[in-house]
């Protein structure tokens, strides 16, 4: 996430400098990246949900972490990537606000379309862990 927000964040500031536009437009395309960390946060405490008896941990097999471990990888995995190329795509998204900026709506399909990745990741995430034992 950090890396996506971050490329996107140099582009739009770039671009708001270079011609004195209006920030808003360009920073919700940079914000895009940013929600691989509340679905990592959201699958990490939704894992040990279970797990956690009155307020203190109870017994967790080896087996039993190994699966929550590979119940979490699908968001890892696809979060970390497709926030990387989230980021790439929001900066193609800044360059064409830039030039033509009534093409604001159009542009932020691109971003939205990697976004359809994490959530699926998510999803997987979420349906795996209901699949480990308690």
């Amino acid at each position: 996430s950090a890396y996506g927000v971050g490329i996107a964040g140099q582009a739009a500031s770039g671009v708001v400098v270079k011609i004195q536009a209006n920030s808003q437009r360009f920073l919700s395309s940079s914000f895009f990246p940013v929600h691989r960390v509340f679905y990592g946060l959201l699958v990490g405490s939704y894992a040990f949900k279970d797990w956690y008896l009155n307020g203190a941990p109870a017994e967790l097999s080896t087996a039993t972490g190994l699966l929550i471990l590979a119940a979490c990888l699908p968001i890892a995995l696809v979060g970390l990537v497709s926030a990387m190329h989230q980021g790439k795509t929001a900066v193609s998204a800044v360059g064409i606000v830039a030039k033509k900026p009534d093409q604001f709506g159009k542009a932020m399909l691109f971003p939205a379309m990697v976004e359809t990745y994490a959530i699926l990741a998510l999803l997987v995430s979420i349906l795996a862990i209901n699949g480990v034992p308690v």
